[in-house]
């Protein structure tokens, strides 16, 4: 089912007011269909969360038409240095930050510059012959792939490249400086060279299945990150600065965090043993590079920070069809089709899909209270976002804990759904 995209949202969004519900949102809340006394309930559970150590600290905000109907700072930035959240704070978003780069590359592909069913050997030669790993009685064997990956495959995670932390390659990726030797896999924030080195070395290594055949989450918008930057002549910092961040006025979503920010940086903490944060180490499984770093390898799949506030500008973006405040960033036809699942049951076969950069809802059910047509995605510091067009509703949750192993970021979409009394007819 393709998503409802309401035009009636374009330029609602100007500013984000620096609005705590909890505070002085009331009156917004209820005009837009949400019971005060409900969305207290999120201020307790955040609350309990801080109060019980699971998590740090948190930014929660929602939008619903445009206007903020829930925003919230709780807890700890930085426990050890006394630093309270703030709703301006700045997080790690890993993984979300897939959603800009393929939206980088959905902006070429209007161009004419790229297009969807390219080989991505058109742009990084060593992908011309890529090869997929399996596992044998013996170990491990290591076949020709039986057709070359394209755009597509890396746009839907369907090129079966992984993070090079499974076992049958994991060796054969550490050795060249990826898979373990990547923090978790997906980090190169700390690495001296240019992306496209990196995607270069990776096209020599083995992937883990054949181009089509299955979902499999890695590298693939790192490697369009390279395609970005070839196919459009500029790094991919300034391909999305130039396109995305300063055009719809994201002020504070960098690759890299210039240094007079640095004290609205989110530290980063991890759950131990008994799911209590604690603080995580320096480097690339704990604080990072993101202020101190090299600065020279742009991540299109995980490198970004951000506030919440930017984020959910850009996804009103989204949700009114590639425009915002007069700013159009991507067509109408784009933006359905980078959020309706292209890949049937590939990525899950209860309901959930994934398009062109974004997890989709397919049934009622299959994600939380959220309707048919939503889409959203996450990231390894426990980030989360949905969008549900059918309510004209942004959930933004923003967390830096990793490894995460609460429950909070999960929990959060379910308590906005259950505050939302005068929902869509």
């Amino acid at each position: 089912m393709r998503p409802i995209i309401r035009r009636s949202t374009l330029g609602l969004l100007m500013i984000i007011p620096t609005v705590v519900v909890a505070q002085s949102g009331n009156g917004a809340a209820a005009a837009h269909g949400f019971a005060p006394d409900r969305l207290a309930r999120i201020d307790r559970f955040l609350q309990q969360a801080v109060d019980s150590n699971r998590i740090a600290g948190a930014v929660g905000l929602v939008l619903r038409d445009g206007q903020v109907v829930y925003e919230r700072a709780v807890g700890w930035a930085d426990k050890e240095a006394n630093r309270r959240m703030t709703t301006d704070a700045i997080f790690r978003i890993a993984s979300q930050s897939k959603a800009l780069t393929s939206v980088a590359i959905l902006s070429l592909v209007e161009e004419g510059k790229v297009a969807l069913n390219d080989p991505v050997s058109r742009f990084i030669p060593g992908f011309a012959r890529t090869t997929v790993a399996t596992r044998t009685d013996t170990g491990r064997a290591i076949v020709p792939a039986r057709r070359q990956i394209t755009i597509r495959d890396l746009l839907t995670h369907t090129a079966g490249i992984s993070y090079g932390t499974d076992a049958v390659v994991g060796p054969l990726y550490a050795a060249k400086g990826l898979g373990a030797a990547a923090g978790f896999g997906w980090y190169t924030a700390d690495k001296e060279e240019l992306v496209c080195e990196t995607m270069e070395r990776l096209a020599n290594l083995p992937f883990v299945a054949q181009p089509g055949d299955a979902w499999v989450y890695g590298y693939n918008t790192d490697i369009l990150g390279c395609v970005a930057e070839r196919a459009s002549g500029m790094p991919l910092d300034e391909l999305i600065r130039t396109r995305i961040t300063a055009p719809l006025g994201l002020k504070d979503t960098h690759f890299f965090l210039p240094r007079e920010k640095r004290d609205r940086l989110v530290a980063v903490y991890m759950s131990d043993s008994v799911n209590h944060a604690v603080r995580a180490v320096d480097g690339a499984r704990g604080q990072g590079h993101y202020v101190e770093g090299p600065r020279r390898n742009f991540a299109g799949g995980a490198g970004l920070v951000s506030t919440a506030r930017d984020y959910a500008r850009f996804l009103q973006m989204i949700l009114g069809g590639g425009a915002l405040a007069g700013t159009r960033v991507l067509a109408p036809h784009t933006v359905a089709l980078m959020t309706t699942n292209q890949v049937g049951t590939l990525h899950n076969a209860h309901g959930l899909g994934f398009g062109l950069g974004f997890q989709t809802v397919d049934r009622y059910g299959a994600s939380d209270l959220a309707s048919v047509g939503s889409f959203g995605w996450g990231g390894a510091y426990g980030s989360t976002y949905k969008v549900d067009p059918k309510e004209r509703l942004i959930i933004v949750f923003m967390i830096n804990l990793m490894p995460n192993r609460s429950d909070v970021a999960a929990k959060f979409p379910t308590l906005v759904y259950q505050a939302l009394v005068d929902p869509a007819k």
